[in-house]
């Protein structure tokens, strides 16, 4: 009798990813949303981004030909945690109905921190406070003050990590909080490689800050956008959506690739009032909606994939954000604002 040999793995993993109704739909709205940017843009889009010139079919291939790399390094993330025992991550958030009432409850806070952040920035006439500040890895031709740089990075870590950690800690321990580590070295290899995948990736396709400072500016200046931007985006992106929401999100949905998806989503609202968006009418609005989702949403989902593999919410921080990008691109920019010669 003839044998049949089994699909590999893989292969079978990618069509029960396929089959699933939020992965359809997602690949179904970013197929559109490639159509809608050609068909409303003219030949150059309306956002001022002198950090990343281009046509708009150059910034239409070029966040595609991105999504594919993030889908490769969440393979590379797959293939190297493939022999540990998966984090039961949903088992960390309480029951069901806890679940729901705090989800619900923490994106409405999320949501109100964003219009306060608004209308506080307005204030003093500065940009609006989300999880970017004004000029980061596009660049800006808009003046950014110190102070402002400063107060942005606080309110973040105070509003969506400082605060959501005190709450949520008298609850739960920190392994319920995806803040401790169940394999340090397997994590460690996670880290290195994602991390030099991703600054390869970064050298290769964006202007990063080697060759553009003086040796006094990278003395100063890398540290100095470190700690920046672990306070004003890495520590309240982390705490907020990948130390509290991930676990529910997998507990109210049963579904990773779901899970996955709703990171992304969560992560890309934050960055709602990033500086380039352009809100001047209609057009304007629907492509910087889009282009918020093409830039974000690919880089949520993957910090969510390094979460829900390895549990352990730390690891996307070290390896697919408070170095690369932030440190490697945004240093000129904060050497520009503190003025460090």
């Amino acid at each position: 009798m003839p044998t049949t040999t089994a699909p590999p793995r893989a292969l079978t993993s990618l069509r029960r990813l396929a089959r699933q109704r939020s992965v359809r739909i997602t690949a179904a709205v970013w197929l559109a949303a490639n159509f809608v940017v050609l068909l409303v843009a003219g030949e150059a889009l309306p956002f001022g981004w002198p950090g990343v010139p281009g046509s708009t079919v150059d910034h239409v291939v070029n966040t595609n030909i991105g999504m594919l790399g993030i889908f490769g390094l969440m393979a590379v993330t797959c293939l190297l945690t493939r022999h540990r025992v998966r984090p039961d991550l949903a088992a960390r958030a309480p029951d069901l109905a806890a679940t729901r009432r705090e989800t619900l409850l923490l994106l409405a806070y999320g949501a109100l921190g964003l219009v306060v952040g608004f209308f506080l920035a307005r204030l003093f006439g500065w940009h609006p406070f989300g999880l970017h500040l004004a000029g980061s890895i596009f660049g800006t031709h808009d003046h950014v003050a110190p102070v402002e740089a400063m107060t942005w990075a606080g309110y973040n870590v105070v509003v969506y990590a400082v605060m959501p950690l005190a709450y949520f800690r008298r609850k739960y321990s920190a392994e319920q909080l995806n803040l401790v580590s169940s394999d340090r070295r397997g994590d460690t290899r996670v880290i290195v490689v994602v991390l030099l995948i991703e600054s390869a990736i970064q050298f290769a396709t964006l202007t990063t800050a080697f060759g553009r400072l003086t040796t006094g500016q990278y003395l100063v200046g890398l540290p100095l956008t470190f700690v920046l931007y672990l306070a004003g985006a890495v520590l309240p992106a982390m705490i907020f959506v990948y130390c509290i929401l991930v676990p529910r999100f997998l507990k109210l949905t049963g579904s990773t690739a779901t899970t996955v998806i709703l990171g992304g989503i969560t992560y890309t609202l934050l960055h709602l009032w990033d500086a380039w968006t352009v809100l001047t009418s209609p057009a304007n609005w629907l492509l910087s909606i889009i282009f918020l989702f093409f830039t974000y949403f690919g880089p949520g989902m993957m910090k969510t994939v390094l979460t829900v593999r390895t549990g352990n919410a730390w690891t996307h921080v070290w390896a697919y954000h408070a170095v690369a990008p932030h440190t490697l691109i945004d240093a000129p920019h904060v050497v520009e604002i503190f003025r460090v010669r």
